[in-house]
């Protein structure tokens, strides 16, 4: 077995255990306290009302804020090499993304 490489400065080396399963979700519900952000992360499907919770993160409100700077960095690289994402208009983003119903038919039909 070789030792580890040293680590470089400001980078965390990650360790993904060889069980680790992914996991899909389309579904979030997000809550908060004065000292944490739980976020419940589910998978739902279209016509049924019932969500199951795949993955519960719970963090503090810096870390939060922190994951989401790197999302918005993550999505805009996303964006510069494959294309804007559109997001659909309408009554709230969460309703139009997270709830069961009809899929909206793609512009131009």
């Amino acid at each position: 077995m070789e030792p580890p490489s040293p680590a470089t400065p400001g980078r965390v080396t990650l360790s993904l255990p060889g069980d680790l399963d992914p996991v899909y979700t389309n579904f979030a519900l997000i809550s908060h306290s004065a000292q944490e952000i739980v976020m419940d992360l589910a998978q739902i499907m279209p016509q049924l009302p019932q969500a199951k919770v795949k993955v519960r993160l719970i963090m503090t409100p810096l870390n939060a804020k922190l994951l989401l700077r790197a999302l918005d960095e993550n999505l805009s690289r996303y964006e510069s090499r494959f294309g804007t994402i559109h997001v659909p208009e309408g009554s709230s983003l969460a309703d139009q993304l997270f709830r069961p119903g009809t899929p909206e038919a793609p512009p131009g039909e």
